[in-house]
């Protein structure tokens, strides 16, 4: 259970000739199925770790829960042709509070995503964009450009198997006003790691994440955007580019989408309101005492 890492035996070559066997680190990916109330729901391929939060993330963003209180329990079980005797820890079932809404039948996704994709197996592309119960447009967070420029490297200093590997995605949840790492979780899958981030916000009782920034460490693609505002994140910051759909549902939520944050430049896609520069650092900090009036 846990095994984040596992050695295997390569032979590394050279242009020169030169030829060495060694053992080499790789990160584990092994499928993961969500259960609730012992229906399966989806299967995911993932890192093990962080599995129960992991699951609870997942429901936030498929709007079947909005709060840690509604989210009972979660327990690893045995998979199938097992008998229930052999725990492979790679079921979970999830147990809702009373009075929670199972998932309709009808979201239940064909019981595989891979660890690239976290929209795969929708029924159409109608039940895509889930409502959340949270609205980040109004979210008056702001993050002075320094501080947001600076989020990749601090990310990046915390990725304890990427160094091992060079093979996991990481997602981090920082506070928008000091800059400070609240959480960071690392996958095989970008969308498994921010479910784990999510997840750990509401198993935490911290949603919806207002004044937050969530960097992930790869691209900014249209299911990253939607985790995001399900759990009221009002700015969503990637290394790499976002696409265009990502950018036209950070819009329409009033999401602040910043994409190719590398050094010390970054492109702001939408609501660059958020973002204090020091020409009008003075304007946002009296706003901030409007707000705080």
């Amino acid at each position: 259970m846990g095994r984040i890492t596992v050695r295997k035996p390569i032979l590394t070559l050279s242009v020169d000739g030169t030829q060495r066997r060694r053992p080499d680190t790789l990160a584990v990916e092994e499928p993961l199925e969500i259960r609730v109330g012992g229906s399966p729901l989806a299967v995911t391929m993932r890192t093990p770790g962080h599995d129960v939060e992991l699951a609870a993330g997942f429901l936030v963003s498929e709007g079947v829960i909005s709060r840690g209180d509604e989210f009972a329990g979660a327990i690893h079980c045995g998979g199938p042709g097992t008998g229930g005797v052999e725990n492979t820890y790679n079921v979970l079932d999830v147990t809702l509070a009373p009075g929670v809404t199972p998932p309709s039948p009808d979201i239940a996704r064909s019981f595989y995503t891979t660890s690239s994709c976290g929209v795969c197996g929708k029924a159409s592309i109608d039940a895509v964009e889930t409502v959340s119960a949270y609205d980040v447009s109004g979210d008056h967070a702001h993050i002075d450009l320094s501080v947001l420029a600076g989020l990749p490297d601090a990310l990046r200093a915390q990725q304890a198997v990427f160094d091992k590997t060079g093979g996991l995605h990481a997602a981090g949840l920082f506070d928008a006003a000091t800059g400070e790492l609240l959480v960071l979780r690392e996958d095989v899958g970008r969308h498994n790691a921010v479910d784990k981030v999510v997840g750990w916000a509401a198993l935490s009782h911290r949603l919806p994440l207002r004044g937050t920034v969530l960097q992930v460490s790869g691209r900014a693609s249209f299911e990253l955007v939607q985790k995001a505002a399900m759990a009221g994140i009002p700015v969503l910051a990637a290394v790499s580019a976002p696409s265009s759909l990502a950018v036209d549902l950070a819009a329409s939520r009033g999401l602040t989408l910043v994409g190719f944050s590398r050094g010390q430049t970054l492109n702001v896609y939408t609501r660059a309101d958020r973002v204090i520069t020091a020409s009008d650092a003075p304007a946002a900090d009296r706003l901030a005492g409007s707000v705080q009036a």
